[in-house]
C-alpha cells in the first residue's frame, strides 16, 4: 500500500513562513511580467494562490544620485562606470534603495520582506528586530565576474567593492532561495553562508503550452531568443557560427526573435529570419517550429529560454557554464558547447542536427522534467514551506 502523500498535503502540515510579505524588485514594478523576465510577479501570484497577502515594493534611485554615487566611485579609484550595471552593484547605492525598501516595510506594516536580487539587500540595524529579510537570486558577484563581458575593463578596486558589497547584502537575509543548486553551492563555498540558510528552489517559466503534437526533427531549423542584450546572450557568437556551419549545410536556417535594439546586430544573410515584436502565440508556435534552440549566453545565470524551449520539445544548445549544464543534466537534455568560439558551436549545431532519431528522443526526455520540475508553484511552496 502507497502512503507517500502529495506535496500539497504534506505542507498543510507544515507552518508557513508568513502569512503576508512584500516582494521587491530594482529592476521595475514586481507586479509586471516584464520585470526581471517576469520571476517577480510570477512568485507573487503563486503564493497568492496558497493564501499569502502579497505587497510589492519598488525602490528607485534617480539620474541625480546615480551620477553622484559614479562621480564618488572614480575619485575612490573605482573607475568610470561602464555601464547602469555598475552603478546598482555600488554600496551605496545599495545603501539608498535598501533604506527605501525599510520605510515601504514600515509603511506598509509588513514583517517579511522577499527581495529579487541582492541589490537592495543590506542588513538595517533599525529594522533588524522587527522585519525579516529573505532573498530570491540567480546569481552571485562572484559567479558572474567569472564570464562578464566587462570584468577584465574594470579596475581591481572596483572588483573589490563588488565583492565587499555582496557579501554586506548576503549577511542579512534570514534565508536565501535560489534558482540553481550551483548558486547554492558557491553561496555556501565561496560567501560562507550555513548551508541550512540556503535552498534551491528553481524557477517556473512564461505561459507557454507544452507541445505534444507532431514534430519533423529532420528539419535544420535553429531559433534564438534575444529581446535585449543581444552580444552578451551570443547573438553575434552564434551569427559568425551559423556562416561557418551554412557553408557545410545551405539548408540551415536561423530565426532570430528580438527587437529594434537586437536588429542593428543582425545583417542581411542568407538563411537568417529576423522577428520583432512578436505576439504570444506566434512566439509559441515558434518555438514548437524549430529544431534545436542555439541560445550560447556568454554570462545569463539560468535562462528561462531553455525551459520554455524544452517544453515545446525543442532541445537547447548553449555554453556549458552557469545554470544550463544544470538545466539539461549535463547533456541529458540538450547539448553543451565547452567554449565560446565560433568554430567549436558550428560543429556541435551540426553534429547535433544530423542525428534526428536523437534530438527527437532528447526533446521528450527535456519536456518530461520541465513537467515535473520547474512551475511557480512549486517555487512558492519551497520558498514557504521549505
Amino acid at each position: 500500500m502507497d502512503t507517500t502523500l502529495p506535496i500539497d498535503a504534506v505542507t498543510t502540515f507544515r507552518r508557513p513562513r508568513f502569512d503576508r510579505v512584500a516582494i521587491t524588485s530594482v529592476f521595475g514594478n514586481p507586479r509586471e511580467l516584464r520585470t526581471w523576465s517576469g520571476a517577480p510577479a510570477n512568485v507573487a501570484a503563486a503564493l497568492e494562490r496558497l493564501g499569502v497577502v502579497v505587497e510589492s515594493i519598488q525602490p528607485q534611485i534617480g539620474r541625480m544620485a546615480k551620477a553622484r554615487i559614479a562621480l564618488v566611485d572614480m575619485m575612490a579609484g573605482r573607475g568610470r562606470p561602464l555601464n547602469g550595471e555598475q552603478v546598482l552593484r555600488s554600496l551605496a547605492t545599495r545603501r539608498m534603495l535598501a533604506a527605501q525598501v525599510d520605510e515601504a516595510a514600515q509603511r506598509l506594516g509588513v514583517q517579511h520582506v522577499l527581495h529579487t536580487g541582492t541589490l537592495d539587500l543590506l542588513p538595517s540595524a533599525e529594522a533588524h528586530g522587527s522585519t525579516r529579510h529573505y532573498l530570491y537570486c540567480d546569481h552571485t558577484w562572484a559567479l558572474a565576474s567569472a564570464h562578464h563581458p566587462l570584468a577584465s575593463r574594470y579596475t581591481d578596486r572596483a572588483r573589490c567593492a563588488f565583492e565587499h558589497a555582496e557579501r554586506q547584502s548576503l549577511s542579512g537575509p534570514a534565508h536565501v532561495f535560489t534558482f540553481g543548486r550551483y548558486v547554492r553551492d558557491n553561496l555556501i563555498a565561496h560567501y560562507g553562508l550555513a548551508p541550512d540558510r540556503v535552498t534551491a528552489v528553481g524557477s517556473g517559466m512564461g505561459a507557454i503550452e507544452p507541445w505534444r503534437g507532431l514534430k519533423d526533427y529532420s528539419r535544420p531549423n535553429l531559433m534564438f531568443v534575444a529581446k535585449h542584450l543581444f552580444r552578451a546572450k551570443g547573438g553575434v557568437l552564434l551569427l559568425d557560427a551559423f556562416r561557418i556551419a551554412r557553408e557545410r549545410r545551405d539548408d540551415l536556417t536561423l530565426t532570430i526573435v528580438g527587437d529594434e535594439r537586437s536588429r542593428a546586430f543582425v545583417p542581411s544573410q542568407r538563411g537568417v529570419n529576423f522577428r520583432a515584436h512578436l505576439p504570444w502565440e506566434e512566439l509559441q508556435q515558434l518555438y514548437r517550429d524549430t529544431t534545436l534552440l542555439v541560445q550560447p549566453m556568454l554570462n545569463d545565470p539560468w535562462g528561462q529560454v531553455y525551459l520554455e524551449a524544452m517544453l515545446s520539445r525543442t532541445p537547447v544548445m548553449g555554453l556549458a557554464r552557469n545554470g544550463l549544464p544544470e538545466l539539461v543534466d549535463g547533456g541529458r537534455h540538450g547539448f553543451l558547447v565547452d567554449r565560446a568560439d565560433p568554430q567549436a558551436l558550428a560543429e556541435a549545431i551540426l553534429c547535433a542536427l544530423s542525428d534526428p532519431p536523437r534530438l527527437e528522443r532528447m526533446a521528450s526526455a527535456a519536456q518530461r522534467y520541465v513537467l515535473g520540475t520547474h512551475s511557480w508553484d512549486r517555487v512558492a511552496e519551497r520558498i514557504l514551506f521549505s
